[in-house]
């Protein structure tokens, strides 16, 4: 007898009976009757057990017990999804040798947040749990296809490298057959130089910070989705790639997730035709004019300022989405392209998603020339990055890409005051496992 899913049971009515499977997620005992509710991966399902012997059977076992239930398919409003199964048989397929750590069954789980990370193989069957990284899946298959439309190729770079080629942010050193080498804090290099190869690229992969951040929304290690674009003109046209590939992202997840987003009670953000944008300098006017802070001068957004300025969008324009452009020339990698009228910026950006940093994005240097000039005014030693450099030597198209945290992004979607809550497996400056 073929499988069908809890999700599925409308399709099931009148066809006799049918068999489902999955993971005991809770019962209810009565005089009479026992309501036992089966979960799968697309949702759960109430089974009604009226026969004596099958509901001392099922009260014996122990919750997350994986089953085979047989039975017929009835239409009840009052059940979960409208639909439950009667007459029901059971078989264990596999059986817990010990009880959960947590409460599955309750809609949204009470444990602390460690409590729940330190048992996260388990707690992520909770519907919530894992109905937020599904929209993350259907983000990524949003993502792609979006580039893939675009005649973007999708490559795999090295997250072994020989030096910490970003320069600046704390790198992890691990032992290379003796020799010292670094996790990647980000495809940066590499996707530049394979703008040389296929002209336009993106990656999907982690990347690793060793920063020193125990904030709710940094952590060491996180999905990066990032994309590279040559043959460009200016940073603007990035800035109008990137609202496509949100919007793909978007589409993707009402297309693909509607029962996660009814699951968790979502209205997705509405994305503008055209994101506002603000220039760096003319955002600092406006939030020391509006709280008396001096932060004109700054090399940077403190978050307080971010959120700011995403309450001022919201407020202004009806938008969720903030493009910040200009950033200062000291505070982007050497690598930014500077403004041509006013070298002390940036042809670069950054995208606020309701008051938090998203993305951020630049056009790049693409002479030689420019690069090792570049590093000479950030006394840089050229010589960590001559692999790097080489691929300038033989001609490379103006160019330059973003990268999205692909666990921030789930954050802002879902409202998580913690980007923990929606990451897999953590990793972080306190943890390393599961």
């Amino acid at each position: 007898m073929e499988r069908v899913l809890a999700g599925d049971l409308k399709s099931a009515m009148g066809r006799g009976p049918v068999r489902l499977m999955g993971w005991l997620h809770h019962q209810r005992q009565l005089s009479h009757v026992a309501f036992v509710l089966l979960r799968d991966r697309s949702g759960v399902v109430q089974l009604v057990v009226e026969d004596a012997a099958v509901r001392s059977f099922v009260a014996a076992l122990r919750a997350e017990t994986v089953l085979s239930a047989i039975g017929t398919v009835v239409a009840n409003e009052q059940a979960p999804g409208g639909f439950e199964v009667h007459d029901v048989t059971f078989e264990v397929v596999s059986e817990p040798a010990d009880d959960p750590p947590l409460e599955l069954r309750r809609p949204t789980l009470k444990e602390h947040l460690p409590t729940i990370l330190d048992s996260a193989a388990v707690a992520l069957r909770h519907p919530r749990l894992r109905a937020s990284w599904r929209l993350g899946a259907a983000s990524l298959a949003g993502f792609r296809s979006a580039l893939d439309a675009r005649d973007f190729t999708e490559i795999a770079t090295p997250k072994l490298v020989s030096s910490a080629t970003e320069g600046g942010a704390n790198v992890f050193t691990v032992d290379y057959f003796g020799r010292p080498a670094y996790l990647a804090q980000s495809p940066q290099l590499y996707k530049q130089a394979m703008v040389g190869v296929f002209e336009r690229v993106y990656e999907v992969g982690p990347v690793f910070r060793a920063e020193p951040h125990d904030t709710t929304r940094h952590l060491a290690e996180y999905v990066s989705l990032d994309v590279e674009m040559g043959f460009i003109t200016e940073h603007s046209e990035l800035m109008t790639l990137l609202r496509d590939v949100l919007a793909s992202m978007l589409e993707a997840i009402n297309q693909r997730e509607s029962r996660s987003l009814a699951l968790l009670d979502l209205r997705l953000p509405d994305l503008p035709a055209a994101i506002p944008e603000v220039d760096f300098v003319e955002a600092q006017r406006m939030i020391e004019a509006a709280t008396g802070e001096e932060v004109v001068g700054e090399p940077d957004l403190a978050p307080a300022h971010e959120r700011w300025l995403g309450e001022w969008a919201a407020r202004e324009h009806g938008s969720d989405f903030l493009f910040v452009t200009g950033y200062p020339t000291v505070k982007r990698p050497f690598y930014t392209h500077p403004r041509p009228d006013r070298p002390e910026q940036t042809n670069s950006f950054d995208l606020l998603f309701r008051g938090v940093e998203l993305v951020t994005g630049g056009q790049r240097l693409h002479r030689h020339d420019d690069y090792l000039s570049a590093l000479a005014a950030r006394e840089l030693d050229p010589a960590p990055f001559a692999a790097y450099l080489d691929a300038f030597k033989y001609g490379m198209p103006p160019h330059g890409g973003f990268a999205i945290g692909l666990e921030r992004w789930i954050a802002r979607i879902t409202g998580a005051q913690n980007v923990r809550e929606v990451t897999l497996f953590p990793r972080d400056s306190t943890r390393l496992s599961p």
